[in-house]
């Protein structure tokens, strides 16, 4: 059983467009973490979890068939429950920071906003999947959809290689970045919002700064 004195973890999520550089700032702060001595584990949505990294594939890559919008937000939630109750929940139990690319927030703006499906509608289903968990801090790294996609074409050599989100058109993906900017403005005592083209370095420092008050 659970020590009762154990603090609970902090659990700090990455949201953003894709190319905004995520992965690096995630794995910076990891580092920065342990060399402090700190308990702390990453982790990425979809997947996380056996069953999580299967839905991922159906979800995200092509050649699954159609997935119509609803399908698509169940297919995120479904993959969520399963993350909360088998990784996230049991770490933070255990007194173990865990920092995640992407939770809720990004269903709320891809499929709410993205899809149509309405904000309140998603943040429901989501509700019920995580148990109404929500991050003690999220960073936003906000960066445009041309923006995005050159880095994401730069990272693969010059050839663009995109998942079923990914390649969807700029339009879309603006109208996604305006959602994650409307998030944070809601909740501005959960949020660190970044220009994500600014160099990784001086992104870290400002996480770093923003994560000692939280800590």
């Amino acid at each position: 059983m659970q020590p009762s004195s154990l603090p609970r973890g902090l659990f700090i999520t990455f949201e953003g467009g894709d190319g905004a550089g995520k992965s690096t700032q995630l794995r910076l702060l990891r580092e920065a973490l342990q060399e402090h001595g700190m308990g702390v584990v990453t982790t990425r949505e979809p997947g996380g979890t056996e069953i999580g990294e299967k839905l991922r594939s159906l979800v995200l890559e092509h050649g699954h068939g159609q997935i119509d919008k609803r399908t698509e937000a169940l297919i995120y939630a479904a993959a969520r429950a399963a993350h909360v109750a088998q990784f996230i929940t049991p770490h933070l139990s255990q007194g173990t920071h865990v920092v995640s690319d992407r939770f809720v927030d990004s269903s709320l703006a891809y499929q709410g906003v993205g899809r149509g499906l309405g904000i309140a509608a998603v943040a429901a289903i989501n509700d019920f999947a995580t148990g109404s968990l929500s991050p003690d801090l999220t960073i936003l790294l906000d960066i445009s959809a041309a923006d995005g996609r050159a880095r994401r074409i730069a990272s693969t050599g010059g050839v663009e290689v995109s998942d079923r989100l990914e390649a969807e058109p700029d339009e879309f993906h603006e109208n996604i970045r305006q959602a994650f900017l409307s998030l944070a403005h809601a909740a501005p005592e959960r949020y660190l919002v970044l220009d994500a083209n600014q160099p990784a370095e001086d992104l870290h420092a400002r996480i770093m700064d923003r994560l000692q008050a939280v800590l």
